[in-house]
């Protein structure tokens, strides 16, 4: 669809070429990923922008370098009344030794103009503060790193916002990290919505969330981090990304809200209230999605490739993608997700234990690993109280909880053989609830997958269709965007007599 397309390295000097060249009337940073950002900062410093007369669209320059230097976006959100984490920049190694004297270690180290929190890290002693402090201002375009306070254990939530000019705003969906702050929300295993923080706090964030997109003078979308003490409504804003990121992505997909799209528009000038809604196509983009389903956000990595990678997960994101499940249950949607995956599981539980002795089943929860929601379902499976798991994982109880059922219904069907899964549908019916395929059963009472399938079809035991409509069902949708359950008695997408083609993998 372009008329002219350059192959050339986003950076200022390339671009500034190009600009010269193509005499373009304006430019869009937030739709580029960090590198756009990065890249829109360096032209409007060497002038680029005023010399030809290019106008920002979205986000002015200004709002992006608030939301991109850390020690402006704390002074910006405590400027408003906003929590920020205790912390210092610091230019230099010498300067990241006095600020961590007051901060202490643990500390958690932030690097200003970088993806994926590239460069940071957690430092524990002054020789793994050397080590990340020099990478990370390497690594940084302002040479900067922000020494911050480790809140690790805190909850991370992170709210979707959609701004435009005329300053309405709005929420498009709320998402709960799973294994805390401690590590990177694009390793995290993410759940939408959240499934732990009350209403009270959910309202508490989502007003800070518009009040500091006001602040940083968002138009277009952005997404917004905070941590939240898990035993009080204490809380810290950790940052502001201002451009279209993983978990954009995520929430687009999550809620059937055409983040991009609309935010595209908005940076052309129109208004939310001016937009329509493309799934209901009767209100208008001014409405805040509510999910009637769970959606899970599982990463992918991949370190088998690598030799001598670590698999360690912290502050700095290591996975290559991830998949998406819907489903009505957490059980269901986090079992969903893990067949996703493609590394040979069928759920969350392995088909053989691992790693029966405790001490180091213990140790790899304290440290997890790209494994880790697998080793917290198998120490629930080797006897480890729910109470020890969330502690040492650092998962709030409440998953944990959820994990417990899975692993409680697994031993049920194993217990119960194949006669008494045959005889009993409502033993086939639960497992089928909380997310097992057919494999999976089959292999926990040792027949083959297709008896399962013919058992399911013999007690009419069948997925039903339900249908995403971003707003449980106020209005109507009329958007096609479907997903299959266990955990329903109707269906939402009837069955057409059109013509049909199915894709397949040869």
């Amino acid at each position: 669809m372009a008329d002219k397309i350059h192959f050339l390295p986003v950076t200022p000097e390339f671009v500034m070429d190009v600009i010269e060249k193509e005499r373009p009337d304006a430019i869009l940073l937030g739709f580029g990923g960090q590198t756009a950002l990065n890249c829109g900062v360096g032209l409007s410093r060497a002038g680029a922008f005023t010399k030809y007369g290019v106008r920002v669209l979205g986000t002015p320059i200004s709002g992006i370098e608030v939301t991109e230097d850390r020690e402006l976006f704390k002074e910006a959100m405590l400027d408003i009344g906003i929590a920020c984490p205790k912390s210092k920049p610091a230019y230099s190694l010498e300067e990241a030794r006095r600020v961590v004297v007051d901060i202490g270690y643990p500390a958690i180290m932030r690097v200003a103009y970088t993806l994926g929190g590239r460069g940071g890290g957690v430092a524990r002693s002054e020789k793994e503060l050397e080590q990340i402090v020099q990478r990370g201002l390497n690594l940084s375009m302002a040479h900067q790193v922000l020494i911050e306070e480790y809140i690790g254990h805190w909850k991370q939530i992170e709210y979707e916002v959609m701004r435009d000019s005329d300053d309405n705003g709005q929420i498009v969906c709320n998402m709960e990290n799973v294994l805390s702050m401690r590590v990177h929300t694009g390793d995290n295993i993410v759940v939408a919505p959240s499934q732990t923080i009350t209403n009270r706090e959910y309202h508490m964030l989502r007003s800070l969330s518009l009040k500091a997109a006001r602040k940083c003078g968002i138009v277009g979308e952005c997404n917004m981090q905070f941590a939240l003490e898990p035993k009080s409504e204490t809380y810290r804003a950790i940052e502001i990304n201002a451009r279209l990121s993983r978990s954009s992505a995520l929430a687009s997909k999550a809620t059937g809200y055409p983040i991009a799209y609309i935010a595209a528009k908005i940076c052309l000038g129109y208004t939310l209230t001016e937009l329509k809604n493309k799934v209901t196509g009767v209100t208008t983009a001014m409405f805040e999605p509510s999910l009637d389903y769970v959606v899970v956000k599982m990463p992918r990595w991949d370190t088998k490739k690598f030799e001598g990678a670590s698999r360690v997960l912290g502050t700095a994101m290591k996975s290559i993608g991830e998949v998406m499940a819907i489903g009505r249950t957490f059980e269901e949607t986090v079992q969903k997700a893990a067949r996703m995956l493609n590394i040979r599981y069928d759920g969350v539980i392995r088909r053989f234990l691992e790693e029966d002795d405790l001490d180091l089943l213990k140790a790899r929860l304290k440290n997890p690993t790209d494994q880790i929601i697998f080793d917290v379902v198998e120490a629930l499976m080797v006897g480890i109280p729910e109470e020890e798991v969330a502690r040492l994982s650092v998962i709030d109880p409440w998953f944990v909880n959820k994990l417990k059922n899975i692993v409680e219904a697994y031993r049920r069907v194993e217990r119960s053989g194949r006669e008494g899964v045959d005889r009993d549908p409502e033993i086939l019916l639960e497992a089928k609830r909380l997310g097992f395929s057919d494999k999976q059963i089959a292999n926990a009472v040792e027949i083959d997958e297709d008896d399962v399938r013919a058992m399911r079809e013999r007690m009419e035991i069948r997925p039903r269709v339900k249908a995403i409509d971003t707003l449980a069902a106020e209005w109507p949708a009329r958007t096609n965007y479907p997903y299959v359950t266990y955990n329903g008695s109707t269906d939402d997408a009837k069955p057409s007599d059109k013509r049909k083609v199915m894709v397949t993998k040869r």
